[in-house]
């Protein structure tokens, strides 16, 4: 079963996810787009190395290249939706606390917004 990829989107349209893919270098772009086909192939069957439970429901989308590391961060949804919310180079071992609470700020408002519209 296929899983629906899609980028969390602010109130005025702006993508944080686009804004990160289109800061990578060619080479990492293109990891990073076939790390989002499998998540979209393999959804929540996705593991180590390629993905991993962060918590409150935050998953990150694992991508290297040589010792470049980059994440992404995402959430599920009913309907076999996956949202992603953030990403970052990552600099140190663990994964920054600010950027989980962005993606838990950015699923916060996703799941409100999408209630109020129905």
């Amino acid at each position: 079963m296929d899983f629906n990829v899609d980028f969390y989107r602010k109130v005025d349209g702006e993508s944080p996810v686009e804004h990160f893919l289109d800061s990578l270098n060619v080479r990492m772009r293109a990891k990073a787009l076939r790390a989002i086909s499998m998540l979209s192939t393999y959804g929540n069957a996705l593991r180590e190395p390629y993905s991993k439970p962060l918590r409150d429901g935050i998953f990150e989308l694992r991508i290297s290249l040589g010792s470049d590391i980059a994440r992404m961060l995402y959430f599920f949804s009913e309907g076999h939706l996956v949202i992603l919310t953030n990403g970052f180079v990552k600099k140190t071992q663990k994964t920054p606390s600010g950027e989980i609470e962005t993606a838990l700020k950015y699923k916060a408002d996703w799941l409100e917004r999408r209630k109020s519209n129905g």
